[in-house]
């Protein structure tokens, strides 16, 4: 296997209807307040992860919830898992802070994402 091996799954991105509802269930079910809390995203940090809920599923209509994957060069296994039979289906991009994120769907469908700090 060639390719650089992932840090694991340490963000999961779920989309919800009603965020001031799912931001009271999520913030009892980890024991903490978020540390983002804006109208377009709320994001909590738990114990290594970070669970973020995007209204309405966010711009890239997300229907349930999507694991993304933290790489050390996005670019690279993007093209990795192209390679081996996946369907980018968001493109690498900036979404603030120097982070980079894409995601691709596996041959069955699932969505999966990648997640990249600068």
């Amino acid at each position: 296997m060639t390719g650089s091996a992932t840090q694991g799954i340490k963000t999961v991105l779920h989309p919800v209807s009603d965020l001031e509802k799912a931001k009271a269930v999520y913030s009892a079910l980890l024991g903490v307040q978020p540390q983002a809390d804006g109208p377009y995203y709320v994001g909590f940090e738990a114990e290594g992860q970070h669970i973020g809920l995007v209204p309405g599923g966010g711009p890239q209509g997300m229907t349930s919830p999507v694991a993304y994957w933290h790489v050390p060069d996005i670019e690279a296994k993007l093209a990795e898992v192209t390679a081996a039979g996946a369907t980018v289906k968001e493109p690498v991009h900036d979404v603030g802070g120097g982070r980079l994120v894409a995601t691709f769907t596996d041959p069955d469908g699932n969505v999966l994402g990648l997640l990249q700090d600068r």
